[in-house]
């Protein structure tokens, strides 16, 4: 490469199609990742459709919260306070495979360094540990949901 070719971006095409890819099969409206000074963000635009259909009954705003926890257990405020987070954006699985016990439950011990979950990114198994050791307090996901970049994962204290 010369210096003319300096200040122009190098798109890594397998990798956005890598990124669309995950974006499919998480649900995720956006994706975002950073090496170095190159970032790359992959959106999808989502549907105004679902919106006017929620719109015209302000009296079911108050039971909107309930059908968003189907898709993903969110955190109890005081309980997400002190979570291992998640360090990327994938699909999270409580137990090694299908059918097999979870690596944790709540009330139960772990060590530090003990797998407490996967997460599933780009067809990558990645384990996420706990820091240190203590008692299972929450799991604030559930098996097979889709996890955003810093949600709040497990509670060990």
């Amino acid at each position: 490469m010369t210096d003319t070719n300096k200040g122009t971006m190098q798109v890594d095409t397998d990798l956005v199609r890598q990124l669309a890819e995950l974006l499919d099969a998480t649900h995720l409206t956006e994706i975002e990742v950073q090496d170095g000074e190159r970032r790359i963000k992959v959106q999808r635009k989502v549907q105004a459709v679902a919106a006017t259909v929620a719109a015209p009954a302000p009296a079911a705003a108050p039971a909107a919260p309930a059908p968003a926890a189907a898709h993903a257990a969110p955190p109890p405020p005081a309980e997400s306070a002190n979570a291992i987070k998640s360090p990327m954006v994938g699909t999270v699985y409580l137990a090694p495979e299908p059918g097999a016990a979870n690596f944790v439950s709540v009330g139960g011990k772990v060590n530090a360094g003990d797998t407490l979950l996967i997460i599933e990114a780009m067809k990558v198994m990645n384990p996420i540990t706990a820091p240190h050791g203590g008692t299972v307090k929450a799991v604030l996901v559930a098996n097979g949901a889709p996890v955003e970049f810093d949600q709040p994962l497990v509670v060990v204290e």
